[in-house]
Parts: C-alpha cells; structure tokens; sequence
C-alpha cells in the first residue's frame, strides 16, 4: 500500500472562508479538482463544508474536525464513507501515515510484546466482518433542555458501516495476556496540542476486549478506512458509543491494574443512577464512565424544514438502534402521541446495526402536525418521554418533530 497523506483544511471560525494546503502527494484522492472550494452553503442555517475524502457536511468545529452527516445520508442501510460523520478530541490530528513503517505495537502485562506492520496485522489474523452503529455519545446534544455545553449536534453524530478487520482477542492471545490483567489501554496517533493537555486514552475490561466481537478494523464499507475517520486502523467496540472506537489505532497496553486517564476518569460519564439522569439545580455526586448505547429511534424523513402536501401519500422513515440486543418495534404517531401506528422495519443487518423503518401516511388535511417515533429492543427497553444530564450524553428520549401540510 502507497504512504497515504492527508489534506488539512482550515476552517475560520465565523467565516465562510476554507483553506487548503497541500502536506505533499496524496493517495486515494488528488489535490487538484477534487474538491471544489468551500463556503457560503447552508443547510438549516449550519454550514455545509467538504473536506478530503469526504462530501458536503454540516460543520460544528474545524480545530479538531467534527463534522455532522445530514439526515438525507441515513436513508440507506449503510452510510457511505464520504458522508460518515468526524470527531476528534484533539487537534493534532494524523495528517500523514506510511502504511509502510506503520506498527501496531501491543505491549503491557503479556507475555510476548508485539509490533505488527498491516501486512502482518492483515496475514497472520482471522478477518472477520460486522455491520455496527458507530454513535457519538453527544448525538442529539443540541436537542437537550435546558441546554448544555458541548457540541451542539444534531441527529448526524452516527453512521452505520460493515466493518473489516481482526478479533482484538486474537491479537490478545497472540501477545499471551498474562494472568491478573483487569483492563486494555487503547491510544491512536492524534497528539495533544500542549504539553498540559491529557492523551486521548480509554480502556476496557479484559474480558470486553477479549469478547470475540471488538474488533480491529482495517476496512470500513469494503475500503480503506477514510483518513479523518482512523486510517490506518480503528477500534470498534460494537453496541457502545464511539468514544471507545479509538481512531488512528497505534498502541494496545494490557493492564493490571485501572488507569487513571482524564478521558475515562473525568470525560464521558453519566449519573451512576439507572437512568443516568440528572436535575440541572441537583447534579449526581456519583458518575460512571458512558458504555453501551439505549434504544433510540430519529426521524430521517421529512427533513426539517420540509413541507408535505394534504392529499399526498407520503413516506415517513428514519431509523433505529439498541446496544445489541435488537429492534423489536417502531411506532410512530402523527397526532402529538395520542394514537400510534406500527412502522414497517426495514432488512435486519444484525444487532449491532441501525434498522431503518418506514410508515406510508396521506395528510388529509393542511396545518402543522407533532409527529413523534418511539422504538422498543429485543430486551423490552423503551423509550422515554424526558431526560436531561449535564453533558447531553446517551439522549434516547421519544423524538417530536413538527411538520407542516400545504
């Protein structure tokens, strides 16, 4: 595999401005009329942006990239790479990688320390293959009331993709863990931008990792990994939210004891309660890190914004996820709640995939309607009707959406 480079785009902040530069020969996609130049489109008044390898997406912050995919992407049972949402945590993004020198270096409480080029990564391992949801824990963030601080995301902080790659226990036993090991260190290649600023580092159980279902993918919708989204390697924890995904996978550490790391120890936790709810005048004295994803359920179609026309069969869909035990059932009700109608689900892809959903609807009349969707898991797990933490974290609240009939 050719050393693949990576374009950075500079996005000023309050502007419509994008600059490009250059960081040397790319592969996979070249640097001149690939991409035409950026700014001045809008989408629900958020700026839309391109950046390498990737199409039009809304932007919320370009120091680190974190990029929203609109709804219209959602309504496939795969998201495209080009459209598949970014986030970082630093800025020091990869910004060049050579498939070449690239290691893999597994290390820690084991027996036999491993370094391992993606040729070795990719001959001496099973490859196996998974369909799974990869969801920000702040999706839907903008949506919580009252507000909190953070990114304000909308529904696009996911996207559902087949993943490639190698079973992180196979790499585990081939490293010989050692007997007492309690937890997996996972870092990739971003760097902070000072020295005060703390790894992006997390961690999980020995016996998660070595479930036989976190993988270490190479290839995300039958391709390369994107470059803003981990190339060369990338961590999927199937049914937990993305920030355990780690991107740019460079170092595996087996541990035998918990690390104390500020993005496990401070960052990404929720109230230690069943719901993980909050009053914003009483914060829980307790919190426990984010893990796996609640039932949730969004609307794809109508987009906001779109008018529907009174007499005209139209087709409501969007899509739905659990953590892993399956979708049972989406309803959808077209009067604010008061009756609710069973949507029709679309192909089963697996547990760890979303499962779009659609319900044919002919308004009879003009006026503005309170559309709302809840779904129900393979566990009985429901959506609820309110929901509020200080970080906007994990939102599986009934979604409303307010449409309007010409």
């Amino acid at each position: 595999m050719e050393r693949r480079q990576f374009i950075t785009l500079l996005t000023a902040a309050g502007t419509s401005a994008v600059a490009q530069r250059a960081l040397g020969r790319t592969a996979g996609f070249s640097s001149e009329g690939t991409f035409p130049s950026v700014g001045g489109k809008t989408q629900a008044n958020l700026e839309l942006v391109r950046y390498p390898q990737k199409t039009d997406l809304i932007l919320l912050a370009d120091r680190p990239p974190q990029l929203e995919t609109p709804l219209r992407y959602f309504q496939s049972d795969l998201t495209s790479n080009d459209a598949f949402f970014v986030r970082w945590h630093l800025s020091g993004i990869p910004t060049t990688v050579d498939s070449r020198t690239f290691r893999l270096e597994v290390s820690g409480h084991v027996n036999k320390s491993l370094s391992l080029s993606l040729h070795e990564l990719k001959s001496r391992f099973k490859q196996v293959s998974l369909v799974a949801l990869a969801q920000c824990a702040g999706n839907s963030r903008s949506l919580f009331e009252p507000r909190v601080p953070g990114g304000q995301w909308g529904n696009g902080a996911m996207g559902n993709a087949r993943w490639t790659g190698v079973r992180l226990k196979d790499v585990l036993d081939e490293a010989e863990v050692k007997a007492g090991a309690v937890q997996v260190g996972l870092r990739g290649l971003d760097v902070p931008p000072t020295p005060t600023t703390p790894l992006f580092q997390k961690s999980l159980q020995i016996d998660h990792a070595r479930d036989g279902e976190v993988m270490i993918a190479y290839e995300m919708n039958d391709a390369p990994l994107p470059m803003l989204n981990g190339f060369p390697l990338r961590l999927v924890v199937p049914g937990w939210f993305a920030t355990y995904w780690v991107k740019s996978l460079s170092s595996i550490t087996v541990l035998d004891q918990p690390p104390k790391t500020f993005w496990m120890d401070k960052a990404y936790r929720i109230a230690d309660n069943p719901e993980g709810n909050e009053d914003p005048q009483h914060l829980a004295a307790a919190t426990v890190p984010v893990s796996a994803m609640p039932i949730h359920s969004i609307f794809v179609r109508p987009e906001p914004g779109e008018q529907l026309r009174a007499g005209t069969s139209y087709t409501v869909q969007g899509v739905a996820n659990d953590g892993g035990s399956g979708l049972r059932r989406v309803e959808v009700s077209t009067d604010g709640g008061q009756t609710w109608s069973d949507a029709t689900l679309g192909t089963d892809m697996g547990n760890y995939s979303w499962r779009r959903w659609q319900l044919q609807r002919t308004p009879r009349a003009k006026g503005t309607f309170n559309l709302m969707v809840r779904a129900t898991a393979g566990d009985g797990q429901t959506q609820r009707t309110s929901q509020w933490n200080r970080s906007g974290y994990q939102r599986d609240i009934i979604e409303h959406l307010v449409v309007v009939v010409a």
